[in-house]
C-alpha cells in the first residue's frame, strides 16, 4: 500500500514539473552570447532553421552587419515563439527569414507554416514597425522530395502575402536550385542530401546578397 502511495505521489511531482522549452540551451546561448558583447542595433538578423545555422553569413557579407539566429530543427513556430528573445533586442532594420522545411516534415500543412509566418511578421511588425522582414524559399532536396510539392505550396502562399505589404518581401533561391527536371540538384547538396553544401550557399550568397544590400 505504501509503495503503491509513494508510486502515486511521485507520478504527480512528475506531472507537475514543467517541460523543458524546446531549443532552450540554444536560445539561452544566444542570450549568453548577447549579454557579453551585445549585438549591433539596426542591421540584419537571419532567422530559422538549420540552413540558417549552417550558413557562414558573416563572411559572406563582410560589407553588411548580420546577425545570425538560426537554431538547426527548428520550425517557424519556434522562431515565433522566441523572436521577443533572439531577435527583437537587436532592433533590426532587416529580418532574413528562412523556416518550414522541418515543419513539413513533421506533418504539419503548408497553411499551418503560412500562419505561424504570419504570427511571425505580426510579432516584428507589432514592436518593430518600419522593419523589412524578407522570407527565403524552400528549396528541393533530395532526402524529403516526396514533400516538395507541400515546401513548394509553402514558398507560393508566403510570395504571395509578401506582395500584400511593401515592408516583406519573397527571395527566390529555390528556382536556381531545380534541375531541369523541375527535382533538386544534388550537386548543391551535402551528403546527407537534405543540407547545402558551398556550392548551394554561393547561390543563397548572391540572391540574398543583391536584396540586401539594394536596402543598404
Amino acid at each position: 500500500m505504501h509503495a503503491l502511495l509513494a508510486l502515486a505521489a511521485s507520478l504527480v511531482v512528475l506531472a507537475q514539473e514543467p517541460k523543458a522549452e524546446p531549443f532552450a540551451k540554444e536560445i539561452e546561448a544566444f542570450e549568453a552570447k548577447d549579454k557579453a558583447s551585445p549585438p549591433p542595433q539596426n542591421e540584419i538578423v537571419f532567422v530559422g532553421s538549420s540552413s540558417i545555422r549552417l550558413w557562414k553569413s558573416t563572411e559572406a557579407f563582410p560589407d553588411l552587419k548580420v546577425i545570425n539566429r538560426g537554431f538547426g530543427g527548428s520550425q517557424m513556430a519556434d522562431s515565433v515563439r522566441y523572436a521577443e528573445r533572439i531577435i527583437l533586442p537587436c532592433k533590426p532594420r532587416i529580418v532574413v527569414v528562412f523556416a518550414g522545411g522541418n515543419d513539413i516534415a513533421a506533418k504539419k500543412t503548408p497553411e499551418k507554416v503560412f500562419e505561424d509566418f504570419k504570427a511571425l511578421v505580426g510579432k516584428i511588425h507589432g514592436a518593430l514597425p518600419k522593419t523589412q522582414v524578407y522570407f527565403i524559399s524552400l528549396f528541393p532536396n533530395v532526402a524529403r522530395r516526396t514533400q516538395d510539392a507541400q515546401c513548394q505550396m509553402v514558398n507560393e502562399l508566403i510570395e504571395a502575402y509578401t506582395k500584400s505589404d511593401e515592408r516583406l518581401g519573397y527571395i527566390d533561391t529555390a528556382s536556381k536550385m531545380r534541375a531541369a527536371d523541375g527535382g533538386p540538384r544534388p550537386e548543391l547538396l551535402r551528403a546527407d542530401g537534405l543540407h547545402m553544401n558551398d556550392d548551394g550557399y554561393k547561390i543563397w550568397n548572391e540572391i540574398v546578397g543583391a536584396v540586401l544590400r539594394k536596402t543598404k
